[in-house]
């Protein structure tokens, strides 16, 4: 019943910007860490960047200065504000989610992806 869409990906040249973001729905009692992930072509998938349902964050080394994350828990919906994108970020963006369920229990939900791609 917990679904996250991703939306926001697209082609757009290096320097430009994107704004990712992934919308939590179905039967969810809270949303705890949400997460960004992504794979390029051929790689293994990485972690791109994390916030607490507190509001703390953490970037791979590779993004920070760059990409923003960020979340609205009124809307169940985390962010990820992509600037200066160079044809490195080129790959499929996943957001992932640690969904407290009405019982207590705990699990990690993951989105379809959404591509972005940079082109020099």
């Amino acid at each position: 019943q917990v679904q996250l869409v991703e939306s926001g990906g697209g082609l757009v040249q290096a320097g430009e910007s994107l704004r990712l973001s992934c919308a939590a729905s179905g039967s969810i009692f809270s949303i705890n860490a949400m997460r960004w992930y992504r794979q390029p072509p051929g790689k293994q998938r990485e972690l791109v960047a994390a916030i607490t349902s507190g509001g703390s964050t953490g970037y791979a080394d590779s993004v920070k200065g760059r990409f923003t994350i960020s979340r609205d828990n009124a809307k169940n919906t985390v962010y990820l504000q992509m600037n200066s994108l160079k044809p490195e970020d080129t790959a499929v963006y996943h957001c992932n989610a640690d969904v407290e369920a009405h019982t207590g229990y705990v699990f990690v939900t993951w989105g379809q992806g959404t591509q972005v791609t940079v082109s020099s």
